[in-house]
């Protein structure tokens, strides 16, 4: 049975399939009782963080619960294992995940989820059933393609889940493309970006919101920031896709408020009563680890997003977080790095750069929030100066303010002799593929680069936005709305796929719609070491 025929059948399979977990339970078989009183998944399943023997299992519930995982490599669940997971308390909104360990390499897993009631023991719901693929250990000969989806931006702009269009489309489009795993990009909510039930369209038709209380306005209280992540998860697309198909989140700035940093002040706005961002960010960043379906790095630094996941001897994906570390936002034209002008941090860059030093993989894709190259302004300065959000400072000259952190990073990564980087990001709203060029920058001492974008997943469509010159960025490819804040339902949704083949270890990255249409492809040839 393949992973589609086990996705679509295992609805049948209730709660007693299961042998009873505990024993007490042995002893005194689980009540079958009505659907309303056993434990819900109000918000799905999900899998993430997948290597080569271990995952990520996430489920939420509607009450007090424990939660179970069985799993096997066959679609039948024969010699099944059980594990028993962690209790699902008001504390994290319900929300717990089981990392499952000493999993076979390489192997489909096929696992459910059963919920057990703590009003009752005896009561449980019914299983629900997931799918992933583990990836080759690094240590393998390749013997194996890879295949994978990223993209990001989901729900901003007050586009919402419009159930009689669908819902959220594209999230079909990336599980019926059977990939490895999804790299969710960031800005997984958009929290400033209240939704109505209505919007309306140019041609004067209306685009219909489903509209929880939390979604309403701006998120400020913890349950308002929760709330958008459990409004999302009930969009039946996205659902399908994370039951079936791994992830790997990482997140910018929406998931607190536009473009925040350091600088951030909402004193002026209205629509905010909580005006402490320290707060809010506190709040917020509680809310994503409840709801990521990631793997925890512990008390040293319980609350870290950036972190390396090896995908056999074809891939090694480094998830960098260019929110955390950053300074204030500004003009962004400091002559030397400093705190003010730090955009990942000085240990993470150390980080990033000794992995890939370490890495045996043929390709090393960093997985960035925001694009290198590209021009993204955030307002004025008190002093009236362009304020930037992104890396680039819009003056097309020698490396300044932010841009000196990334010239440190890619001439290490060039007197390292390290080949085969690729960067894959969102942020901007709409798809591009992007040639840094030393031969055309004003700093010039890195290897040429490829930087993908892909976006959005179910927002508004913006850009394109300018480039800078800095790092020589060629625009080769770019899809953008005419109009700006373009609805899903112009098709300006996009995401991109991965493909690297075991045989001649090639890259081909193909940009995608709404539709799944490919729009650009381009195909790289690794570099022997």
């Amino acid at each position: 049975m393949d992973r589609r025929r086990f996705l679509n059948s295992s609805a049948l399979l209730g709660a007693q399939t299961l042998v009873a977990p505990t024993l007490a339970l042995a002893q005194a078989p689980a009540i079958i009782t009505r659907d309303a009183m056993r434990p819900q998944f109000p918000s799905g399943i999900q899998s993430g963080d997948a290597t080569s023997n271990a995952a990520i299992i996430w489920a939420r519930s509607d009450r007090p619960s424990r939660m179970w995982v069985e799993w096997a490599t066959t679609a039948n669940f024969a010699n099944a294992q059980r594990v028993r997971g962690n209790y699902l308390l008001d504390n994290t909104d319900y929300t717990g995940r089981i990392d499952l360990t000493q999993l076979p390499s390489g192997q489909e897993i096929f696992y459910r989820v059963v919920l057990q009631d703590l009003h009752n023991e005896r009561v449980l719901s019914e299983a629900m059933s997931g799918h992933l693929r583990l990836p080759q250990a690094s240590t393998d000969k390749a013997t194996r393609n890879v295949r994978f989806a990223w993209s990001g931006d989901t729900v901003g702009q007050g586009w919402g889940i419009n159930e009689a269009w669908g819902g959220m489309k594209i999230y079909e489009q990336i599980r019926q493309i059977n990939p490895d795993f999804f790299l969710h990009s960031g800005d997984n909510i958009y929290a400033d970006g209240p939704i109505t039930a209505e919007v309306k369209l140019p041609d004067s038709t209306m685009w219909h919101n489903v509209v929880t209380e939390e979604v309403s306005k701006v998120a400020e209280t913890l349950n308002e920031f929760r709330g958008r992540y459990r409004y999302n998860m009930m969009d039946a697309n996205l659902r399908r896709m994370a039951a079936d198909v791994p992830q790997i989140w990482q997140w910018d700035d929406h998931e607190v408020m536009n473009n925040y940093s350091d600088s951030k002040d909402v004193s002026q706005d209205a629509r905010y009563s909580e005006k402490n961002i320290p707060l809010m960010v506190a709040r917020a960043t509680k809310a994503f680890h409840e709801f990521a379906p990631m793997r925890e790095f512990g008390n040293k630094e319980s609350e870290r997003v950036y972190r390396q996941i090896s995908h056999g001897p074809l891939l090694d994906m480094f998830v960098v977080d260019m929110r955390s570390y950053r300074g204030p936002n500004s003009a962004n034209l400091q002559t030397a790095e400093t705190e003010e002008s730090a955009f990942m941090g000085r240990p993470q860059v150390a980080w990033l750069i000794d992995g890939l030093k370490k890495s045996k993989a043929t390709w090393k894709v960093i997985a960035a929030d925001m694009p290198i190259g590209l021009q993204v302004p955030d307002g004025k300065t008190p002093e009236g100066q362009d304020k930037w959000e992104a890396i680039a400072n819009g003056d097309n000259g020698v490396a300044k303010g932010r841009e000196l952190e990334m010239a440190r990073l890619l001439r290490e990564i060039k007197k390292a002799n390290i080949h085969n980087v690729v960067w894959l990001t969102a942020d901007v709203h709409y798809t591009a593929a992007h040639f840094y060029d030393p031969n055309k920058a004003k700093f010039s001492d890195f290897n040429p680069f490829w930087e993908f974008v892909s976006g959005p997943l179910n927002a508004g469509a913006f850009g394109p936005n300018l480039p800078d010159d800095t790092f020589g960025l060629q625009v080769v490819y770019q899809k953008a709305p005419k109009e700006q804040n373009a609805a899903p339902s112009t098709g300006m949704q996009f995401f991109g796929q991965v493909d690297i083949d075991a045989k001649t270890r090639a890259m081909t990255v193909t940009l995608k719609d709404l539709t799944g249409a490919s729009l650009y492809s381009k195909t790289l040839t690794p570099v022997r070491a």
